[in-house]
């Protein structure tokens, strides 16, 4: 047997769940059509067969599927609920904001939530309405849920592992448009990705680009179409946040871009500029600059890439930020 095979970001979930599935009799999984149909991106296909009695298709109803999930955590198994579109997470928010995050606190420690759900986010699949969102800040905002999104196959992989054995609550946001977009090696069988560390995708000493999901290829191609030498930092992990790798990257580089897709206003670009203020202030040459989505609804494929940041944009403000 090999040691890595070449999978997609698709496959690599796939593999994941099956995996812990094997290793663990507590983790189960259930959502919206995950069972017989697949899952609506056929990231669960061919679970039901495997694991008989442990992938189970449920109601249409979000809450409901969060607050189920609570339930199982509770009593000691090890949910992995899927949300077809993060957009749709929202109806299921009171739930994890009031209650799934709270568990460990609420109980003194007694009761912990290690519940994970997945849900496909993000622009660039020409969706519609409510299924294009990406709304990593909100589930940041709230103590207590760890909130995950990979931009590899292997990270997927690595990640999703990680997250199923957390003892507490992560929402696992994977972008959409990356799902078939490539593939790589994947190591087989044991692969854990610590959750909270970034990696670096380049390496440069003349500017820091801080992304994350699929922006981190946007971010790369925009560094290369620059010629700049970049830190590329791929921050997988949203919270908690490794402040560590982009307060060391900038006091090195005094100068940082960062991307997300995300609407601009309390955006999680806003909270990295405001850490940075406060520990690397005086090492900054240039106003640190933000490329993000636009303060509006993420529109009709129409106007979905006018509204995406891309390479250009980026390589823009790259550019900008070098010579200020």
């Amino acid at each position: 047997m090999s040691d890595s095979n070449e999978l997609r970001i698709v496959e690599a979930v796939r593999q994941a769940l099956h995996e812990e599935m094997v290793r663990d009799s507590e983790v189960l999984v259930y959502g919206e059509d995950v069972g017989i149909d697949g899952g609506v991106f056929r990231a669960t296909q061919g679970l039901i067969e495997d694991h008989p009695g442990r992938v189970h298709d449920s109601p249409l109803g979000e809450a409901g599927i969060i607050g189920l999930g609570i339930g199982l955590a509770a009593t000691g198994l090890k949910p992995v609920p899927e949300i077809q579109f993060q957009s749709f997470l929202y109806q299921g928010f009171h739930q994890l904001q009031q209650h799934a995050s709270r568990l460990r606190s609420r109980s003194r420690g007694t009761l912990s939530c290690p519940m994970t759900i997945r849900t496909p986010y993000g622009g660039g699949i020409r969706a519609l309405e409510h299924h294009s969102d990406s709304y990593e800040a909100g589930f940041a905002h709230v103590p207590g849920l760890k909130v995950v999104i990979p931009s590899t196959p292997s990270d997927t992989k690595g990640l999703l592992t990680a997250a199923i054995r957390d003892p507490d609550p992560v929402v696992f946001m994977e972008p959409t448009r990356l799902y078939r977009a490539f593939r790589e090696p994947v190591p087989e069988g044991e692969h854990v990705v610590s959750l909270g560390e970034a990696a670096i995708r380049r390496t440069g000493d003349e500017l820091t680009v801080v992304a994350w999901g699929s922006m981190v290829r946007e971010a790369t191609d925009a560094v290369d179409k620059t010629g700049v030498s970049a830190d590329v930092i791929d921050l997988r992990t949203i919270s908690p946040m490794d402040t560590d790798a982009i307060v060391e990257s900038v006091k090195k580089t005094g100068r940082c871009v960062v991307v997300h897709e995300a609407p601009r206003t309390a955006g999680m670009a806003a909270e990295i500029v405001a850490r940075i203020t406060d520990e690397a202030f005086l090492y900054l040459e240039a106003p640190v600059e933000r490329v993000t989505g636009y303060d509006v609804p993420v529109p009709m494929f129409a106007r979905e890439e006018a509204y995406l940041p891309n390479s250009d944009r980026i390589a823009t403000a790259i550019e900008r930020t070098v010579g200020f």
